[in-house]
C-alpha cells in the first residue's frame, strides 16, 4: 500500500490542503501514518461522504436557520414583529384598561342618572352615550395599550 501526502491526497480531490486536515479532524477520512494518507481508501471515504450530504444538509439548514433569525431580528427591530411576552403583556394592559373604564361608569353616571327621574329613554340616552365614548378612547390603539398610571405618578404593570 502506497501512502500519499495531503497535498497529494488535496490535488487528487480537488480540495485544499487545510481541507483534507478538516476532513481528517472530521473523521471523515483516516491518516494512515502522520501527514500521509492511502489514495484508494481516502478517496472512497470522500466519495461516501459527498453521497450522504448529511453535513452538506446540515450546513444549509444552519444556515438557513441563520438567514431566518436574521430576517426575525430584523423585523423586531423594524417594529414588524413583536415577542409573545410584549403582545401578552399589552393585551393585558389593554384589558385592565377596558375593565377600569367600564367600572368606572357607574360612579360617573350614577347622579345624571338619578336626576332622569326614571325617565328610561333618558337614563338609555345617557348610558349609550358614555359607552360609546368610552368605546371611542379604547379604539386608538396607543390609548388602549397605555399603562394607567397609580396614585404616585408611575405606571402601573
Amino acid at each position: 500500500m502506497r501512502l500519499y501526502t495531503s497535498k497529494v491526497i488535496a490535488d487528487w480531490l480537488g480540495l485544499t490542503e487545510r481541507r483534507v486536515r478538516q476532513l481528517r479532524d472530521e473523521g471523515i477520512i483516516e491518516e494512515q501514518a502522520p501527514g500521509l494518507y492511502d489514495l484508494r481508501a481516502t478517496t472512497r471515504r470522500y466519495i461516501s461522504y459527498l453521497r450522504s450530504g448529511s453535513l452538506a444538509d446540515e450546513r444549509a439548514g444552519l444556515t438557513r436557520a441563520k438567514r431566518e433569525a436574521a430576517e426575525m431580528e430584523n423585523a423586531l427591530r423594524r417594529g414588524e414583529l413583536h415577542r409573545t411576552e410584549e403582545i401578552e403583556s399589552g393585551i393585558k394592559t389593554m384589558l385592565l384598561n377596558i375593565r377600569g373604564r367600564f367600572l368606572s361608569l357607574p360612579a360617573k353616571l350614577s347622579p345624571a342618572l338619578a336626576a332622569m327621574g326614571g325617565d328610561q329613554a333618558s337614563i338609555f340616552d345617557e348610558l349609550k352615550h358614555a359607552i360609546d365614548e368610552t368605546l371611542e378612547e379604547l379604539r386608538d390603539f396607543n390609548v388602549a395599550f397605555a399603562q394607567e398610571e397609580d396614585g404616585n405618578g408611575e405606571k402601573e404593570e
